[in-house]
């Protein structure tokens, strides 16, 4: 299945052009600009493709060009950003009216957010809250945009090992944030997820995720799975059978079971095929073995 994979992969990227462009001069003393778990440092609507990073003196830098064209236009803006830790990743997302919106430098932190004042430019307005609702120690903040344009927040509310899944849903109409789930995916005050998302073509929202313990990477375990079918507000496991909210370790759906002290990898990665099916890919350590091996769940 792997070498089918990797074989497949090789056969359309070398049957596409790929293009190469010059943005411009990042931070590059860590991995804050391209870690793992950062989604959308690259959006696009029907006419522009936009892109965010922190330069070399730790702004927030956003990016504009056209789909058809080469030349990046950048607006350096006012905000900076802590890079020496690499969690405090920049989000980005374009709603269907064409605003921008950026979230920047957070790590068991307050919530920096802001959105373009235009459409269709860089120039953000001031920081402000979503809701002001447990967003003084967020973590990883990522957008989602569904088939319908329609854009979800979600962010961890918590630290390492004790921590909530926060799921926000953009009111297009009203230009408000509003909350879906204060606690989709419940840490119980003992533990937290590590997800990762993905949304496939037919807007179902696939959601995978790891559970850790304590701040300990070590303490991380077990490979749980759920899915969303009307845009996030209910959940439901892979044979359909909908979730009581909020999902717990008791009530999670396992794609596979792994022991703690296996060498786990807290970030997954998920993805769908045409039919919808998930595909999860992680890494750990099977017992009997010193060396973690690279695993697709499916």
């Amino acid at each position: 299945m792997l070498a089918c994979a990797c074989l497949l992969f090789i056969y359309n990227a070398q049957g596409q052009k790929i293009k190469n462009t010059l943005v411009g001069n990042g931070w590059a003393k860590n991995t804050v600009n391209t870690t793992v778990f950062r989604k959308n440092s690259l959006t696009s609507n029907g006419k522009y493709q936009y892109i965010a990073y922190y330069d070399e003196a730790g702004y927030v830098v956003l990016g504009q060009r056209l789909l058809s064209g080469k030349v990046w236009k950048l607006r350096r803006s006012g905000y900076t950003g802590h890079v020496k830790d690499a969690h405090n990743v920049i989000s980005i997302m374009v709603d269907k009216a064409g605003y921008l919106h950026v979230c920047w430098d957070q790590h068991d932190s307050k919530l920096r957010y802001a959105r373009t004042l235009h459409p269709n430019s860089l120039v953000l307005g001031y920081e402000q809250a979503m809701l002001g609702q447990n967003e003084s120690k967020v973590t990883y903040p990522e957008f989602l945009k569904l088939p319908s344009g329609e854009l979800l927040f979600l962010y961890r509310d918590g630290g390492s090992g004790h921590g909530n899944l926060v799921v926000n849903r953009y009111d297009s109409k009203q230009q408000k944030w509003e909350r879906m789930h204060s606690n989709l995916i419940d840490g119980e005050g003992r533990r937290n997820a590590y997800w990762q998302s993905y949304v496939d073509r037919r807007g179902t929202i696939h959601l995978s995720w790891v559970w850790r313990e304590s701040t300990n990477v070590e303490s991380n375990h077990d490979m749980a799975y759920a899915c969303s079918n009307d845009g996030g507000l209910t959940w439901q496991k892979s044979n359909g059978m909908g979730y009581d909210l909020p999902i717990k370790e008791s009530t999670a759906e396992y794609a596979a079971r792994i022991p703690q002290q296996h060498e786990l990898i807290n970030q997954t990665s998920i993805a769908a095929d045409e039919k919808g099916n998930p595909f999860i890919a992680s890494y750990w350590r099977d017992a009997g073995s010193e060396i973690p091996q690279y695993k697709v769940i499916y």
